[in-house]
């Protein structure tokens, strides 16, 4: 397995409110989870948002009846991890664009939940094994880091007001899980079975990937296990952190 530099510091935990954003059902549940368990379970709120229902994300099932399935094993998971609120946006799984109505709609939902972060996975061209990082990702990655200033202005997306939502600039910082290039660690020996618990709810999207989908859950305990030796510790999560307003 091929080794990662260390992190430099841990994720800053002295917050009370996250939103957790990201393209589809099940994208948290590999190696987020764990910290969002960590986080719930010192009495901090966290809030899901999937842009997409994950309709395309089964390979010969009819969207129509993959969207409302997968939604469904998305709040399940969530609810494993203590988080009880998970919103869906609609946009099309697989053809996710960054755009202005991207931006708009995560502003929208940072302005409605008013997170002191934001969470969200790799929005880079590659992963850190060298694999080509699918699109919907990136897209939804670099709209996270332009929404979460895109709230705190009155002027832009000005019909936000309209809807009673006033800007709100007080996201600190994005965490991005599963970066190619991460800079900060979450210790999760404590919680680390909780996030594998998680994922183990998306069991139809998961029996649909046959081989594939048994064999995430020793992939991502290995890596956890690499990355909480390089920290000190059982289990860790890496996370790259892009600063919003403030200094950690």
């Amino acid at each position: 397995m091929q080794q990662r530099p260390p992190p430099s510091d841990t994720v800053p935990e002295n917050w009370q409110t996250a939103l957790a954003i990201v393209a589809h059902p099940d994208d948290l549940e590999y190696g987020a989870a764990a910290a969002i368990a960590k986080w719930t379970s010192q009495g901090k709120r966290v809030v899901y948002v999937m842009v997409s229902k994950g309709e395309a994300g089964i390979d010969g099932m009819d969207p129509a009846q993959v969207g409302p399935l997968r939604m469904q094993e998305e709040i399940n998971s969530a609810r494993v991890v203590g988080v009880d609120t998970v919103e869906f946006l609609g946009h099309t799984d697989g053809v996710i664009e960054y755009s202005a109505e991207l931006r708009r709609d995560l502003s929208r939902m940072i302005r409605r939940h008013r997170p002191d972060v934001v969470l969200t996975i790799n929005h880079h061209l590659q992963f850190f094994s060298g694999h080509l990082n699918m699109a919907d990702h990136r897209w939804v990655g670099l709209a996270v880091f332009d929404a979460a200033r895109d709230a705190g202005n009155r002027w832009i997306f000005p019909e936000l007001l309209d809807e009673g939502l006033e800007p709100w600039d007080e996201v600190r910082f994005v965490a991005v899980f599963g970066s190619s290039v991460p800079s900060h660690v979450v210790d999760v020996s404590d919680h680390w079975e909780t996030g594998l618990n998680s994922l183990r709810e998306h069991k139809v999207y998961l029996d649909n990937l046959g081989d594939v989908g048994n064999s995430p859950f020793e992939f991502l305990t290995a890596h956890a296990r690499e990355a909480g030796a390089a920290y000190g510790c059982r289990y860790a999560s890496y996370a790259e952190l892009v600063l919003i307003n403030e200094s950690f």
